[in-house]
């Protein structure tokens, strides 16, 4: 857990603060991400990192040729270059109370990341949703927004990525 969450940490938001650049997709060599690891205090192995992106439920991090990059949720200017899809109907976004009144008025926003997230179905939005509370799952209208001309990627673990959702798409659970 401790290794996922520095992952996390390094691969999506500070790479800088140990000392490495992603490139411009958001990979680094492994080799090169243990060494800084290891020189700030935080030694794991590459065992341990294989081990942590093959049983990371949410298959955050992704391994390819020697390198690894987290497969979304940068905060720092990554391209991730996934090609444009065709979402499904209907995709669901997991959020608390507290921030509803912003959504109605402005919808999801992607905040300090570059993109916001949406999950294929409820109850996996309503876990993300619980990571800061009691849930609340909203459903996105995903198939008229595509028809309207808005873009989706999905990444690598299966998280469908937009710029944006206006509120005319959202649908709010029970009396508003």
């Amino acid at each position: 857990m401790k290794v996922s969450k520095y992952l996390s940490k390094h691969l999506r938001h500070e790479p800088g603060r140990i000392g490495i650049t992603l490139d411009e997709h958001g990979w680094v060599g492994i080799d090169t991400l243990i060494a800084a690891a290891a020189a700030h205090r935080f030694p794991f192995s590459r065992a341990e990192l294989e081990h942590v992106v093959a049983v990371n439920d949410k298959q955050r991090f992704a391994v390819e040729d020697g390198r690894i990059r987290a497969s979304q949720g940068h905060s720092v200017a990554v391209d991730l270059d996934l090609p444009p899809a065709a979402p499904p109907g209907h995709l669901f976004h997991g959020t608390v109370p507290a921030r509803l009144a912003a959504i109605r008025a402005e919808g999801l926003r992607p905040m300090n990341r570059h993109a916001v997230h949406l999950s294929a179905d409820r109850e996996t939005a309503g876990r993300v949703g619980a990571r800061r509370g009691r849930p609340v799952v909203l459903s996105v209208d995903a198939g008229a927004m595509h028809r309207d001309g808005h873009v989706f990627h999905v990444s690598a673990n299966g998280v469908w990525l937009t710029a944006a959702v206006p509120p005319r798409y959202l649908r709010f659970p029970g009396p508003r």
